[in-house]
């Protein structure tokens, strides 16, 4: 059973995936227990965590005896469990525009985010291939121009409201318009960002962190 346990994320803050986490439990105004893991923290390759997540990777949560991992599923896990059907949707229809957007933010943005972050701020300048940035930041920007073609008939991703879809997404968008290189200007895009910098699990979980 897990009504009234409590939650605990195994993950470092600066993990755009754990953020997801953070900023979602922050809206529900949820308490939970982080502790770090990952990184410069290490500790997500020893037994006991693998025994607890086979790919060594973050977020884990622990809900009392459940373990959950990837931090989309965790996002659905949480709306689920504390009945957030503002924030996912309460029919198939409305589910599946907010799940198409969490699936694009896996299997296609962060990908090519995660090489331009990486080839960046994960790599010394000495070492930096210029092209490989360059070419990483155009695939970015071709992603961005389509989100950008989409808000321009929607508030936020999955329609009028906030959802988890637009958490999935956030962190990502937020890397993008912090790192150090040219954007073409996307108003929409920057239009829905605003939104969210106005939310204060998001500035709280995403903004203040910083990007390391």
């Amino acid at each position: 059973m897990t009504s009234g346990q409590p939650l605990t994320v195994l993950g470092r803050s600066n993990s755009s995936n754990v953020q997801k986490v953070m900023w979602l439990l922050g809206e529900l105004e949820q308490p939970c227990t982080r502790v770090d893991f990952g990184g410069e923290f290490g500790g997500n390759n020893d037994a006991d965590y693998l025994a607890k997540n086979p790919n060594g990777v973050v977020p884990t949560l622990i809900h009392g005896d459940i373990v959950v991992w990837e931090s989309n599923t965790i996002l659905r896990y949480l709306a689920n469990h504390l009945r957030a059907d503002s924030l996912y949707g309460d029919d198939p229809v409305s589910r599946s525009y907010v799940e198409r957007w969490m699936d694009w933010q896996l299997s296609t943005l962060g990908p090519a985010n995660r090489v331009l972050f990486q080839s960046i701020v994960r790599t010394p300048p000495e070492q930096r291939r210029q092209k490989v940035i360059a070419e990483a930041s155009d695939q970015n920007a071709r992603l961005f121009a389509l989100l950008d073609h989409f808000l321009a008939q929607s508030e936020y991703l999955a329609g009028a409201s906030f959802s988890i879809a637009d958490i999935a997404v956030g962190p990502l968008a937020h890397r993008w318009f912090a790192l150090p290189v040219e954007r073409p200007l996307h108003h929409n895009v920057e239009r829905w960002y605003g939104l969210l910098c106005k939310r204060e699990a998001f500035e709280k979980h995403v903004m203040q962190i910083g990007l390391s």
